[in-house]
């Protein structure tokens, strides 16, 4: 039976595992492009105990899923994609509106999920996504369906989408500068990202939430983005910058944290710290002028919050990962096209979460970033 309460905590004998076994016969072998080829194996549930939730040996449930729906995207972001985007995944490997449908369902009615987030890539390059949403909303109506976009193209689906059950949206936005919007997406879209923000207000997709990632080349117009979305209805969230590039040029020296960022909105802004509502929450908020408005900070590197995680990933060719940053992988899709049954799955996504590292290690002298990009990932 599922817990009640809204962030159950795990019984003492989860809390007491703090190691284990790892996958019994299985292995990664990368591939060009940071797309990782995972060997047949199933993960350990040596030591785990009885529950249907996804426990790990840290004592956490994961109840956040993000699907990733496609690795195609519309813009080339360099913290995200490279310049020629990622390679193909032939469409006979990606899930099917279908399966998708069926893995949502199964993990909200047998693992405890309690939020779905659709991403990519990018999501709108799924011509049926609506179909997506729709299926999953008919199928768990009482979960909140939510998209991550760049919001491009969003202008003419956010009505459809609202329609079909979609909750909100988060929109990534890093400046409000057109020639620096062209250098870091490589696409000179920003008049089209702003019109699907514009539409997703207008949808209800509310709160639209936008999410800029600190670059040191667009940090001199941040107060800028954050009075442009006071002036549209939206909550910005600037987000430190993770070692999940494609050029593999991120460098801790280099990177913009949250301290520096505070520095910078606070020569415009007077903000009053917030804190976190939400334990399990990424973003850190502050008011912005003595509020109502808020601005949020995900410092992600600086202020790490694996501790609280928790989320469960599925990538678009059915690869569980129970961590951003691990390359351990375990293959849904071939399990679900051998017919395995909704317990058998729900026994694999179990074991899996059971595997789940303690933290992604960046702090770490021998910190290895994943092989797959964030685009390969899905955020």
């Amino acid at each position: 039976m599922l817990g009640s309460g809204a962030r159950d905590r795990p019984d003492d004998a989860v809390s007491r595992y703090l190691c284990g076994p790892g996958v019994h016969n299985g292995g990664v072998t990368l591939v060009e492009m940071g797309i990782p080829t995972v060997r047949s194996g199933r993960p350990s549930l040596d030591g785990r105990p009885e529950t249907p939730l996804l426990v790990d040996r840290f004592g956490r449930i994961a109840r956040d899923l993000r699907v990733s729906i496609t690795e195609k995207c519309s813009l080339r972001c360099t913290y995200c994609m490279p310049e020629e985007g990622l390679p193909a995944i032939p469409p006979a490997e990606l899930l099917t509106a279908a399966e998708i449908v069926r893995l949502v369902t199964l993990a909200v009615r047998e693992l405890g999920v309690r939020e779905v987030r659709f991403t990519g890539g990018e999501p709108l390059m799924r011509r049926d996504l609506e179909e997506i949403v729709a299926g999953c909303h008919a199928a768990v109506p009482e979960v909140p369906l939510a998209m991550t976009s760049n919001g491009v193209g969003l202008q003419h689906r956010a009505a459809g989408l609202a329609a079909a059950g979609l909750s909100r949206v988060n929109i990534s936005l890093d400046t409000v500068d057109r020639a620096d919007f062209a250098r870091l997406t490589r696409r000179d879209r920003l008049d089209s990202a702003m019109s699907g923000i514009r539409a997703a207000v207008a949808a209800g997709l509310a709160p639209v939430k936008l999410n800029a990632v600190l670059m040191r080349q667009t940090l001199h117009g941040a107060t800028d983005l954050l009075r442009w979305c006071l002036d549209e209805g939206c909550e910005l969230r600037f987000i430190e910058e993770m070692p999940l590039d494609a050029d593999h040029e991120w460098a801790r020296a280099n990177m913009v944290t949250a301290a520096e960022l505070l520095e910078v909105l606070g020569a415009r802004f007077r903000l009053t710290a917030v804190g976190r509502e939400d334990p399990a929450a990424p973003a850190e908020s502050w008011l912005v002028d003595g509020g109502p408005a808020t601005v949020g900070i995900i410092a992600s590197v600086t202020r790490k919050f694996c501790d609280t995680c928790d989320r469960t990933r599925l990538t678009a060719d059915g690869m569980l990962r129970s961590c951003l940053f691990s390359d351990q992988e375990f293959d849904l899709r071939a399990s679900l096209r051998a017919g395995a049954s909704d317990e058998e799955l729900a026994q694999l996504w179990r074991g899996a979460m059971w595997q789940k590292w303690a933290g992604h290690g960046i702090d770490a002298e021998d910190f290895v970033p994943p092989e797959r990009t964030m685009g390969a990932i899905g955020g």
